[in-house]
Formats: structure tokens, C-alpha cells, sequence
């Protein structure tokens, strides 16, 4: 449907129903359609679940991917993969410096 959520977090993750697991994102306000090699120049979204590209004003597809993989990362670990950040922009540094590879290994 080429739409690009833009604040992919628990918040916006509803369990609708528990038998069948059948789950729905919610809120919309920041979302975006978009083409496929089209990008989005605009940050937009929660900085704790921000893909690097976000950053760098950069913005497709996989930046709800990447929001899918922190979740994923938290509900695995019980822990977000950047917790030792300690404001914004550290946080900021991190992400658009790290790899997936280097989060695994803290």
C-alpha cells in the first residue's frame, strides 16, 4: 500500500485479539505514502524506536522495520538495545554509528 507508518512503537501496537494473535498498528498522524525508491526528507517519529536514516533525513520502508527490530530486540531481551545512553544525543550517536552486530554484543 506504499505507506510508511514513521512512529512504529508498543504504544501503537494493539493485540486485538489473543487467541488467533491477530495484532493492528494504530495511529496514523505521522505516516506517509510514498513510492518505492521515493524518500521522505523530514524527521518525524520516536526517538527511541528512530531508524538511522531518520536521522540523515532519509526516510522508507525500512525505517518501520527497524522500529519492528527494537521492539523485537526488547521483547527478546527484556532490555532496549541503547539503554546506556544517557540524553538525546547520545542516543542519536549511537544509532546512526552502530550496527546490528554491535548491539548484540553488549
Amino acid at each position: 500500500m506504499n505507506i510508511v507508518h514513521r512512529d512504529i512503537k508498543p504504544e501503537n501496537i494493539m493485540l486485538e485479539n489473543e487467541e488467533n494473535l491477530r495484532i493492528q498498528v494504530i495511529d496514523f498522524g505521522s505516516s506517509s505514502t510514498l513510492e518505492p525508491k521515493e524518500r521522505l526528507t523530514d524527521i518525524k517519529g520516536t526517538l527511541m524506536y528512530m531508524a538511522p536514516e531518520v536521522y540523515n533525513m532519509d526516510t522508507g520502508k525500512k525505517a518501520d522495520v527497524w522500529s519492528i527490530g527494537i521492539i523485537t530486540f526488547m521483547l527478546v531481551t527484556g532490555n532496549y538495545p541503547f539503554s546506556h545512553a544517557k540524553s538525546n544525543q547520545e542516543l542519536r550517536e549511537l544509532v546512526t554509528k552502530s550496527s546490528i552486530k554491535s548491539l548484540i554484543s553488549k
